[in-house]
């Protein structure tokens, strides 16, 4: 079983940073071998995709909405991804999760809140 933990969620100002690591265990979990995702979700509305990465990092794409703001990056040997987040905006507040790209697991999400 994979389990996926989010971390470093919180109340920040507009214009603030914010960085998510995402943990990931399980037995047989090679997780230098997948591809791995951030995703975000606000109330009444569907989980959008914020972040993709390849399994060795070497390639990453954005939301428009983030891109030039937020930077994904994964560490294989801490099997630990993050999501470094610069000036962060009130539109921004969501619950963020991390999944495993193209696998059903899911993280329980971390909530990251913009408000002055």
């Amino acid at each position: 079983q994979v389990q996926l933990v989010e971390s470093g969620g919180g109340l920040v100002q507009p214009g603030g940073s914010l960085r998510l690591s995402c943990a990931a265990s399980g037995s047989g979990f090679g997780f230098s071998t997948y591809g791995m995702s951030w995703y975000r979700q606000t109330p009444g509305n569907e989980r959008e995709l914020v972040a993709s990465s390849t399994s060795a990092g070497s390639t990453v794409s954005y939301a428009d909405s983030v891109k030039g703001r937020f930077t994904i990056s994964r560490d294989n040997v801490k099997n630990t991804m993050y999501l470094q987040m610069n000036s962060l905006k009130p539109e921004d507040t969501a619950v963020y999760y991390c999944k495993v790209s193209f696998q059903n697991y899911w993280g329980r999400g971390t909530q990251v809140t913009v408000s002055s």
